[in-house]
Formats: structure tokens, sequence, C-alpha cells
């Protein structure tokens, strides 16, 4: 592995930094936060239109840049850093691969261009707590978590030459908000079950939809009812798409792990900045050797942790598992910068007008989306066969 960014990854890089800098302040930030969508569809556009953010890691055929995951990842640490919130996550790290993947071709020249183009947005379906399962990050995703009715999930039928779709999902990251929906659904009964993906509109006849309050507000969620909405079959019939999702979950936790290194590494800095203009008894709290101690302890878990997602992010083209270790790492490095600018930034950091419990938030509210992180580990080190029957695998 190479780790010296290329031209192209460090302009990618400056980029999107100035851009976001400019945009993306605090005070824009709560404003987007607060609007009914939960992001500024201006940035949004500016991220597309100049950038090509939502088309970075898609195919030039279908309007692309036609980068790999590393690319993308790269773009995430640098929305991490200022916590932007925008349908990037939910549209191109979990929706676009799964119809690039599994669509049809008819399916994948309608959709993926315009997704490209960020004039489509789209979401992933899946209930909030069964996201980390149905991308194998914290174990296997063969069980029944798209199903069991109304309140567990979503039930698909055959009406005709059609689906018809009943039943309700919660936690939906941007589900409110996004123009299409790529649903998991339940179906065949008890004697032939197995979970589906369908397309469905967001301004289908019959789709109900409400953000939710979320912990992490920078990260908007929201519920999805579907009472008998017709929708249309991603793919074909005969595929398996379990091993599409479970591929897909390396994919997203490099890009997550980025994605919280950059949150870290900001946290970290505005912690730096104010122990060095905070004085007490005299003298700035940061030339304190204690307070020295827990912030270098802070910076060596960031760059651990920046490392691990990089690698993951080059592994993924390159066949090899370790996304999940990655975000363990990464979920765990930003937890504890973020706790420790709670905790340095004294009085002012336990404020809601100071910025430092959004960071503290991220840190929580990914690590119930996508961890816990000993369940991430516990998993790796399945996969690794670290184990076998309690003892240390030779």
């Amino acid at each position: 592995m190479d780790t010296r960014l290329t031209a192209e990854q460090d302009e990618i890089r400056r980029t999107l930094r100035e851009l976001l800098r400019k945009r993306c302040d605090a005070e824009a930030l709560r404003a987007a936060v607060d609007s009914p969508a939960g992001y500024d569809p201006a940035l949004w556009s500016a991220l597309a239109g100049r950038l090509g953010l939502p088309g970075l890691a898609l195919p030039e055929a279908y309007g692309g840049i036609g980068c790999s995951a590393t690319e993308l990842a790269l773009a995430c640490e640098e929305v991490g850093r200022t916590l932007a919130p925008s349908p990037l996550l939910a549209t191109s790290v979990l929706a676009a691969p799964l119809i690039l993947t599994l669509g049809t071709e008819t399916q994948r020249a309608d959709l993926l261009p315009r997704i490209a183009a960020g004039t489509l947005t789209a979401a992933l379906a899946v209930p909030g707590p069964a996201l980390t399962t149905a991308l194998a990050l914290t174990g296997g995703n063969g069980g029944p978590w798209a199903g069991g009715g109304r309140a567990g999930g979503v039930q698909a039928r055959q009406s005709g030459d059609g689906w018809r779709l009943y039943g309700q999902v919660d936690q939906v990251l941007d589900g409110h908000s996004a123009g299409l929906l790529v649903v998991a659904a339940h179906t065949g009964g008890f004697a032939r079950s197995r979970t589906l993906l369908f397309l469905v509109a967001g301004d289908a006849v019959g789709v109900v939809r409400a953000r939710q309050t979320a912990l992490d507000a920078t990260r908007p969620q929201g519920r999805i009812q579907l009472r008998d909405v017709p929708a249309e079959l991603l793919g074909s019939a005969d595929q398996d798409v379990l091993p599409a999702l479970a591929g897909l979950g390396d994919t997203v936790a490099a890009v997550l792990a980025a994605e919280a290194v950059g949150a870290a590494d900001r946290a970290l800095e505005r912690t730096v900045e104010y122990v060095g203009q905070r004085e007490q008894f005299g003298r700035a709290i940061g030339s304190f050797q204690a307070v020295k101690h827990r912030l270098a302890d802070v910076y060596v878990g960031v760059q651990a942790a920046r490392s691990a997602a990089y690698y993951a992010a080059w592994a993924t083209v390159n066949g090899e598992r370790v996304g999940g270790l990655a975000l363990a790492q990464a979920l765990e490095a930003l937890r504890c910068a973020a706790g420790e600018a709670v905790q340095l930034h004294g009085g002012i950091g336990f404020t809601w007008e100071h910025e430092a419990h959004l960071y503290f938030k991220r840190a929580a509210g990914d690590e119930l989306l996508f961890g816990p992180v000993h369940r991430l580990r516990d998993r790796a080190a399945e996969e690794a066969g670290l184990f076998v029957r309690g003892e240390v695998a030779v």
C-alpha cells in the first residue's frame, strides 16, 4: 500500500475543505439541522455541481467520476470534520452501490445518472437497529431482520404483475426527505422466507413519512410507513441480496471510519485551540502537564484510527475485509476526542450554544447505529478465525 495521496486526492480534500469552511460554519450548521429536510439543499447542490460528490464513486458510464472507495472515504473525512448534514451517506454510500450491484440495466441507466448529478437522493430503508445486522457488521445477516409485520419491518406480496409493500421502518437515514427509497422487505412466508430489495418513490401513494427526533441531529432520520404501496423489484427475484448487503457493509464501514476520524480530528483541534487560550492561575491550561498527557493520548488515538481507516478504504478495492475493525477503532477515537473536548472546555463545553456536544452526540449516535465497538471487533475476530472453541487459534 502506498500511503501517499495522489494529486487528485489532495485536490478533492483541499477543495472540499475550503467549500465546507465557507458554507458550513456553526451558524449554517444549526440552520440546516433545524430545517425540515435536516440539511441545506443549496450546499448539497454545490457539492454536486462543483465537486460531483454524489457520483464520486459511480462509474463514468452513469454520469459519475469513476473514483474508488478511497476517494469517497477522503471526501467523507472532510464532511465529518464539519459534521455537515447531507444525503451523502444515505444516497452515495448506502443506496447507490446497491442499485449499481443489483439493479437491471434499465434501473441503473434511469437512476444512477440522477443520483450522480445530485438531483435524486436515496435512502436504504432498513429498520435502524437492524442496519448493522443487514450490513453484516456485527454478525451474519441471514436472520429475519427485514420482516415481522407492521411494527417490525416490511412485508412484500406479489399482486398481478407487480409487488405491494406494507409495513413500517423507523430510524431510516434521510428517510423523511429522500426522493427514492430502497426498501428491504420480507417475502415468501415461513416456508420460503427471504429478503428482497424494492424501489419506491418517496412521494408514492401510500407512503407516509415523518422526521424523527434523533440523538445526533446532524444525521437526520425518518419514520416510513408503507400502506399497500406499489413497488418495483430491484434487479430480479432470483438474486440473493444478502451477499450484496454484506459486501457493501465493509465499504460502508471504511467510509464511516474515515468520517469519524475527520470528526475526531476537528474535535481535537478545537480543544487544543481552547486550552491554549484559556488561562487559570495565571497561565494557559494547555501548559499543565496533565492536560498535555490527555491530549497526547487523544492525538495518538486519532492518528492510529486514521491509518486504519485509510488502509480499510484501500483494502476494499483489493479484496481484503477490514472495514469493521477500522470502524471500531475510529468510533473509539471519536468518543475519546469528543469526551475530552467536553471536559477540557469546562463549563462552556456543556452548553447548547457550543459545538462540543454535537461531536459527542455524533460519537454516541454512530455507535448506536453501526456498533457497538466491542461487537464490531468480535465480528472481525470471528471472520478472521482468531478464536476457535474459546481458545486462541494457532
